[in-house]
């Protein structure tokens, strides 16, 4: 559902205050989108840079807003999918760290030093033989 076009020039100026930095959140999202789908890890930093300072200035300005009970709904909504964006891309993100993480521990195993490792299981080298009493 729309808000109602208001008359009041003081909302309309909140609004306009609030539209810039939600657009700027909005755009910071596609192009790390796109980085992320390109696997470009330059722009994927770049881009992760610009949404987090455009986060923070659009936190700060709804936050002033919100304390004044001035957020309209349709800004609000707007801010929420961001929100939603910014949570999918992260665990999209932490998915692939830890397939990234499991390609490198099967690939480059780690060095077996004789001794319990982080995880609690015993790491000694196998000796091969057997033992005799």
């Amino acid at each position: 559902m729309q808000a109602l076009p208001t008359s009041d020039p003081n909302a309309a100026a909140v609004s306009q205050q609030l539209e810039q930095p939600l657009l700027e959140v909005e755009s910071c999202l596609n192009l790390l989108g796109d980085a992320l789908l390109r696997r470009d890890t330059g722009a994927i930093e770049q881009y992760a840079g610009k949404l987090h300072q455009a986060l923070a200035q659009a936190i700060s300005r709804f936050s002033d807003a919100a304390r004044s009970g001035a957020v309209p709904p349709n800004l609000r909504h707007r801010l929420a999918l961001a929100g939603g964006r910014v949570a999918a891309q992260r665990e999209s993100l932490a998915r692939a760290t830890a397939a990234l993480d499991r390609a490198i521990d099967v690939l480059m195993p780690g060095e077996n030093t004789g001794l319990y490792s982080a995880s609690g299981k015993n790491e000694r080298k196998a000796l091969g033989g057997s033992i005799q009493a």
